[in-house]
């Protein structure tokens, strides 16, 4: 024989795949959302040129014409998009079965063209063994010996050589025959309409209601949203593949221009096919300041967005966003997001974050633990609300009150023990309990309800905030019609605005002085401490507890506990536990460990045990003006003032809790009140006799005198050489007091005058550092001014 056959199967025509289940080999089975992205096989001509889009319809009479054995085609092109075009008019889907090659020059020389439903699925093991099938994909082949056989003659022309009508399965109507496969198309037109809709910013399904709307009907516009979506993503991918070398050079040149700009691409540069990361010297340099806190955003690689991108920002002390450093993601596996940690941790220099807040994402979650294992991951809980609204859209419609049950629930619930009551409350009230998703989120619900995560800094101002959104850095610059060649300029116009941002907050908190609203030490102390932001959130919480009582709840000698609540409503009490040697206090609303700032119940504890300024442990560095400083100069400035007011208040205090023990301890009987008054007696005594001495004692012979009444005497060591000298002029004690009172005065004076000192030489310090910021919000102001000139 001159002829062998080869069997295949291909598809005819275009189409997204979800029609046929064989139309590509060695296609992976995905999730029903991934399905719909799937590469589809390119939408062929059926007639005209190839690559038209064009359906290819007969002319004349072969319009309405049934295939016959001896028909003749020009080419074999014209025999399939006629077998194709008259499937269209009965209701079914063609595909090309099989063909015969000459041994000679291996041209073909035999076409059969089958229905779509013809044979069985191949279930060899081979074809499946080495994939992962996820879903198995709906079986349609039925054998069905519908047929059409054409041969190439010596002529040159294409005979039918066989033919079969009949059909073991019904056929489709004409309103739903532009859903079978081989028979979507997207012509020429439709693409350019496409593009125009894609270009503008429109997704998928709008673009496909447009089109309905222009052609007067789905069946008119020949093809489904599916093939419309793998369309406008091929678009994407291809135009992708021109951005990614533009970025590459973008990146290129900042670093030639300035070697601290950081960026790496995963993989072989020369290849562009891998994740790209890149930090410029201010994004690390912010790192360094306020990098206890990090938020990944990967919100532009959604369908809002469909840019490939995500940035790692953070809060500035004025409650700014800022930026670590960004992403272009175009493989989203898990070993690439290690890739990505692990390189952005490379360039902060190796220091991890205290807490991440990223979407809710398993891949990003498991990236996350292996490269972050000490740092708290937190999901993003306005991304969770998001998608609760669209995931429980019924119980939206069918019950009003669920939103607000819902984020009550979530936000304002003060315990672990009250949210998980409301929970249940919640999910038995509407008849939720065996919804799955709800049951996933509840599963991970230690990293977004806020009371699971209220021990770990966030720098967020409020814990019963109805959502958290990730605030992101690009908001208002990049947009779903962005494409990665307008991104640079979108990029850099951003960095501009909020670095301008910045810079009038710091104007501001330099150049005007905040409006006291009490008399309070503490608030005047802070408002020299703080920016503008946070001041004003911090007067918010102070002027708060006027509005609060505490009382003493608890005391165990070491740590009183009191009870803060608003007047007349102590069912929502909070427990404050206040060690009193130490100055340090604890709040069970956890606004301190969560924000940095203390809660109205702290402060409220404050007031009623007279602790006037705010102890410096209670400062982060992070929120106050000098941020950004290498010295905090604020504190050394007040030093001096802030040590009296703390030492007495420890002082006051102190005796304070000893006395009411003492109190309550001899009260108990007369014999004890007749020794207790006794002693406070005693004790009143010695102390007006120390105030008469101001304090001092006399010393005599290296031995300090101690008043009349106390029996006890402490040794005072001089140094050798004094002593010696002393000795030697055999001084008499009167001489030797006068000399020893002398020198301590001198002591003291001199101490004095080093305090002076201290406090000139870091007040000139504090305002040469006032005046380089000035003189740098001056610079850039200068700078804006010019380029908005320009």
């Amino acid at each position: 024989m001159d002829n062998e056959v080869i069997e295949f199967d291909i598809g005819l025509g275009g189409g997204s795949g979800r029609e046929g289940d064989d139309y590509s080999i060695g296609m992976v089975h995905h999730s029903i959302e991934d399905e719909e992205m799937v590469d589809s096989p390119p939408l062929s001509s059926l007639g005209g040129g190839a690559g038209s889009g064009e359906i290819y319809l007969p002319e004349g009479d072969l319009l309405d014409l049934e295939p016959y054995e001896g028909m003749e085609f020009e080419s074999e092109e014209a025999a399939k998009a006629f077998y194709n075009s008259y499937a269209r008019r009965v209701g079914f889907s063609t595909r090309v079965s099989s063909s015969r090659r000459s041994r000679r020059d291996g041209a073909i020389i035999q076409r059969q063209f089958v229905c779509a439903k013809e044979g069985f699925r191949n279930m060899n093991e081979k074809r499946t063994k080495d994939r992962e099938i996820k879903r198995p994909r709906t079986i349609t082949r039925v054998g069905c010996k519908a047929s059409l056989s054409v041969k190439m003659h010596d002529s040159g022309k294409w005979v039918v050589s066989g033919f079969v009508r009949e059909h073991n399965h019904e056929l489709v109507p004409p309103d739903q025959v532009h859903c079978l496969r081989s028979h979507r198309q997207i012509s020429g037109p439709a693409k350019t309409l496409i593009d125009t809709l894609q270009a503008a910013g429109m997704g998928p399904r709008r673009i496909m209601s447009a089109l309905i709307k222009e052609y007067g009907g789905i069946s008119k516009v020949g093809f489904t949203e599916v093939d419309c979506r793998n369309y406008m993503r091929n678009n994407r991918q291809r135009s992708l593949e021109g951005d990614i070398q533009l970025l590459l050079d973008y990146l290129r040149q900042m670093h030639s221009e300035n070697p601290n700009f950081f960026y790496a691409v995963q993989g072989e540069e020369d290849q562009c096919v891998g994740n790209v990361f890149w930090a410029d010297p201010k994004a690390r340099m912010n790192y360094t300041y306020f990098g206890d806190t990090v938020t990944f955003d990967t919100t532009y690689r959604s369908n809002r967005y469909r840019l490939p991108f995500a940035p790692f920002t953070g809060v500035n002390h004025h409650g700014q966003p800022v930026l670590f450093g960004c992403a272009f993601l175009i493989n989203e596996s898990e070993a690439s997001f290690n890739w990505l940690f692990r390189t952005w941790l490379l360039a902060m220099s190796g220091r991890p974050p205290v807490s991440i807040t990223t979407d809710h994402d398993a891949i990003i979650q498991s990236a996350i633990t292996q490269v972050f294992p000490e740092t708290r991951h937190r999901f993003c809980k306005w991304h969770i609300f998001k998608k609760c609204q669209e995931m429980l859209s019924h119980v939206f419609l069918k019950h009003p009150s669920f939103e607000a049950d819902f984020h009550k629930c979530v936000n304002l619930t003060d315990s672990i023990e009250e949210f998980e009551s409301c929970w249940l409350s919640l999910v038995d009230r509407y008849d939720l309990r065996d919804h799955e998703w709800l049951q996933t989120i509840y599963s991970a619900r230690r990293q977004w309800v806020p009371v699971y995560l209220r021990d770990t800094f966030f720098a967020e101002m409020s814990i019963t905030q109805r959502s958290d959104s990730m605030n992101s850095y690009f908001d208002g610059y990049v947009n779903a019609s962005t494409n990665l060649s307008q991104f640079f300029k979108l990029y850099e116009k951003a960095l501009e605005s909020r670095n301008e941002k910045e810079v009038k907050a710091d104007y501001d908190t330099m150049n005007t002085s905040p409006v006291l609203k009490t008399p309070s030490p503490m608030e005047k102390q802070v408002s020299e401490l703080y920016t503008r932001k946070l001041f004003s959130r911090f007067q918010e919480e102070l002027v708060g507890t006027l509005t609060f009582m505490a009382s003493k709840a608890d005391d165990d000698g070491e740590i009183i506990t009191y009870q803060v609540a608003k007047f007349g409503e102590d069912h929502k009490a909070h427990y404050v536990k206040f060690n009193v040697l130490e100055m340090r206090a604890s709040c069970s609303c956890q606004m301190f460990e969560f924000s940095g700032l203390l809660c109205g119940h702290i402060l409220a504890v404050f007031r009623v045990t007279n602790v006037l300024t705010l102890p410096s442990y209670y400062i982060l560095k992070r929120w106050t003006r000098n941020a950004k400083s290498n010295v905090m100069l604020d504190d050394h400035v007040n030093d001096i003032y802030n040590n009296y007011l703390e030492s007495h208040t420890v002082r006051y205090n102190t005796l304070r809790h000893e006395a009411f023990k003492f109190i309550e301890e001899g009260a108990k009987t007369v014999d004890t009140y007749n020794v207790a008054k006794d002693a406070l007696q005693e004790a009143a005594k010695r102390v007006a006799h120390t105030m008469r001495n101001d304090g001092k004692n006399s010393t005599i012979n290296g031995r300090i005198k101690m008043d009349p009444g106390n029996d006890r005497s402490y040794t005072y060591h001089s140094s050798s050489r004094d002593h010696d000298e002393i000795l030697s002029k055999n001084m008499s004690e009167d001489d030797l007091d006068k000399k020893i009172n002398e020198l301590t005065n001198e002591l003291e004076c001199a101490n004095r005058k080093c305090d002076v000192y201290r406090s000139n030489l870091f007040s000139m310090l504090k305002d040469i550092e006032d005046h380089k910021l000035q003189l740098s919000i001056k610079v850039q102001n200068i700078k804006i001014s010019m380029k908005d000139s320009i």
